[in-house]
């Protein structure tokens, strides 16, 4: 049975297949509101047209690349009266061309053409770069571009920097359909609060909507209630516009094709929508619903890759053994008692936030809370720290770990997040977490710490879908736990794999990967995750996620090192040693200094230790960090 979208108000912008759009909105349980925003104008007559024909058939261009299917048959129609066509498709034939995509590809099909090269998805001119890297050279060839609508600046430089000689053809222009009371009411809808989801399938889908809702004197409003939809982009090129026009994208499809955005929002919406509920809060002005103030916070807006006045910091384990506070409050009742205390919890959270100033918040929690509902007797020991009485270490003892299907045991967790969310400021971000599943697996097996994960390993290697079946069920109950801390409220969420260092690359990519790849698959669109796998700076390349990924860094590599591993497409976190707090203020400054450095002001740095505060550390050397940091690295 096809996912649903449980009857949500769905916009979409879509000119040349609305009906099918609409149609297929409807199948999926969605309200369509489809309006057509854009057609495509012929340039007539094209007198740079027909002087690029004639260059392709006197040889003069040698590589011609097609970016649209509709470009290709308009170039047609423009030479058609002026130039022999049968020539210049001899001609093309006769030399190499490129086709970004599909359509382009099934518009030379029509006049007998096949293309020599063709773009791999998700068809963006970075991919197309890449294919003339390592498979089409353009250097030192004179390459004509047919380019749709509008100008790519990135992939001309990007020709022109590998040796090209870029000559340009624009063959339609983009404007307004010649019916625009469509766009306009679903404009007027939108800003009225009328509409739940906007689905976009072309970057000049963006430019005309805001066009139109500036004709309207509507864009302030429109932006507004922008930010506390739903907004799904069929690819990368829709995606870059949506963030070049200062709006957020919630999701893309995994394939850029009609159906699989259809499909993807109907999967993804319901859960968005309650998401967006608990991070929003209704204006007093207009009524509307606006983001928390901490949606554009430093912190939220480095997560999103976004450039900052200075770099957001926040601390893993800021609230903890080392303030006074907190141990007051813990000297009361046992660190379990406290974890399921969700008011104390807040309290020593909110505490800690203020003392130290930090940009960010993390709810006061354990990781392995989770495995209790799963069947596992867990007990925290004085002087031993966690202890899994019932350890998994063989193919039957899978019989007693259950799938995570109620999680009304850990309510106590989602009530913790609704009441740190509450007394936090408004703009001071909440981060929710979870264990990653290796780390969760190490624990079930291994009963509790470990050095060498001798039981872990052993069950890996030796009954590989017995490992399987407990990583499956453990990713299936943290993706049921984060989605569920999302809803009541966190804004980002982390995944803590503490012990994933034992494993090599090729074991990682093997035994764990599948599995987080299944999580960020199904953790609510548009929630940061911060993916933070400590003690093996090789496994960071694996650590990548989706595009809304944070690479959490620890103190063992360099930052710049590190984030050159990660791809600057990537926000990372990181990186300060923690033992330095136990240092000297000029000690924590210097080496301060370097991992800002090395950071070299990107946009997407969030700076953390390489791990949690110790619980030797001064308090005052932790606030001192934070000040430095706040003060030096605007």
């Amino acid at each position: 049975m096809p996912a649903d979208f449980g009857s949500l108000r769905v916009a979409a912008m879509e000119s040349r297949r609305a009906t099918e759009m609409a149609k297929l909105i409807e199948k999926h349980g969605g309200i369509a509101y489809v309006s057509p925003s854009l057609r495509e104008v012929p340039i007539e007559p094209n007198r740079a047209a027909i002087e690029f024909a004639y260059r392709v058939m006197t040889g003069e261009i040698t590589y011609v690349i097609f970016l649209t299917g509709v470009g290709f048959r308009h170039l047609l129609r423009a030479i058609e009266r002026h130039v022999d066509v049968s020539l210049f498709l001899n001609a093309l034939s006769d030399i190499t061309t490129l086709c970004r995509g599909p359509k382009p590809v099934a518009a030379m099909r029509e006049v007998g053409l096949m293309p020599t090269y063709r773009v791999g998805e998700p068809n963006t001119w970075r991919e197309l770069l890449q294919l003339v890297d390592t498979t089409a050279p353009v250097q030192n060839q004179n390459v004509g571009v047919q380019e749709y609508g509008v100008s790519n600046t990135s992939l001309i430089a990007g020709l022109e920097a590998r040796g090209a000689r870029v000559t340009t053809i624009q063959v339609y222009r983009w404007d307004f359909p010649e019916d625009v009371a469509p766009l306009q009411q679903n404009v007027r809808a939108i800003c009225d609060s009328q509409r739940d989801v906007l689905l976009l399938t072309s970057a000049h889908q963006v430019v005309n909507m805001l066009r139109m809702a500036d004709q309207m004197q509507l864009t302030d409003r429109l932006r507004g209630r922008l930010r506390s939809m739903t907004i799904g982009s069929i690819g990368p090129t829709t995606t870059e516009m949506l963030r070049e026009c200062e709006l957020h994208v919630d999701f893309e499809p995994p394939h850029p094709k009609l159906g699989h955005l259809i499909a993807e929002a109907a999967k993804r919406c319901t859960a968005l929508a309650t998401y967006k509920k608990v991070s929003t809060m209704i204006d007093p002005h207009s009524g509307q619903r606006q983001p928390l103030p901490s949606h554009d916070s430093l912190f939220m807006r480095a997560c999103r890759g976004e450039a900052t006045e200075r770099t957001p910091i926040w601390l893993m384990r800021q609230a903890g053994r080392y303030m006074q506070e907190y141990r007051e409050v813990r000297a009361k009742q046992s660190f379990l008692e406290l974890c399921k205390n969700p008011r104390l919890c807040s309290e020593v959270m909110c505490t800690a936030v203020d003392r130290l100033g930090v940009d960010a918040a993390i709810i006061f929690s354990d990781l392995l809370p989770i495995l209790e509902p799963m069947g596992f007797q867990l007990e925290f020991v004085k002087g031993d720290g966690p202890v899994i009485h019932n350890p998994v270490r063989h193919a039957e003892d899978m019989a007693r770990v259950f799938e995570l299907t109620d999680l009304e045991p850990l309510d106590f967790v989602f009530e913790t997040v609704r009441q740190t969310r509450a007394d936090l400021p408004a703009e001071i971000p909440l981060i929710g977490f979870a264990g990653s599943p290796f780390t969760l697996a190490s624990y079930a097996i291994e009963g509790g710490g470990s050095r060498q994960y001798v039981y872990t390993k052993q069950l890996m290697y030796s009954d590989q879908a017995t490992w399987h079946l407990l990583m499956e069920r453990l990713a299936q109950g943290v993706i049921g736990y984060l989605n569920a801390q999302i809803a009541a409220g966190a804004q980002v969420v982390q995944l803590f794999d503490s012990w994933a260092g034992c494993l090599g690359p090729a074991d990682y990519t093997e035994f764990v990967l599948p599995h987080m790849k299944r999580i960020f698959e199904a953790i609510v669109p548009g929630v940061p995750v911060i993916n933070f796998a400590t003690g093996n700076p090789e496994l960071l390349p694996l650590l990548r996620g989706d595009r809304r990924t944070v690479v959490g860094i620890d103190w063992r590599i360099p930052l710049d090192t590190a984030w050159q591993r990660v791809g600057y497409d990537r926000p990372v976190q990181g990186n300060l040693d923690p033992t330095v707090l136990l240092g000297e203020p000029e000690t924590i400054r210097q080496r301060a200094d370097v991992v800002l450095q090395q950071a070299q002001g990107r946009p997407g740095h969030i700076f953390n230790l390489g791990h949690g505060v110790l619980q030797q550390t001064p308090v005052e050397n932790v606030i001192a960090l934070v000040e430095y940091v706040k003060a030096v690295s605007g």
